[in-house]
């Protein structure tokens, strides 16, 4: 088991009262993989740099932290591509937390 850090863009337009929603259903799809999720932060609406689609020009940004095994990635991948709630997501290692001195 390897500990994955999760940055997920998510599409809510005009639903800004749904993003505590779509982190929950986030965390549970991820759960149901057979993962653990350690920590959901979220994070605020920021506006996109670059403006892949003109109807989606800024998005929330949402950080998942959860330990899996290194194929069930492939496996989430393909199931937030399907996710409407979902604009785009990222997974990278993540280094595991030190110990506090």
């Amino acid at each position: 088991m390897k500990r994955y850090e999760g940055l997920f863009i998510l599409n809510l337009a005009g639903r800004e009262e749904g993003v505590k929603d779509a982190l929950d259903k986030i965390s549970s799809e991820i759960s149901a993989a057979g993962a653990t999720v350690e920590t959901v932060q979220k994070m605020e609406k920021k506006a996109f740099a670059r403006i892949a689609d003109k109807k989606f020009n800024s998005g929330f940004y949402a950080n998942v932290i959860f330990t899996a095994a290194p194929a069930m990635i492939a496996q989430l991948q393909k199931k937030f591509a399907l996710n409407e709630e979902v604009f785009r997501v990222l997974f990278t290692l993540a280094p595991e937390p030190k110990p506090a001195a």
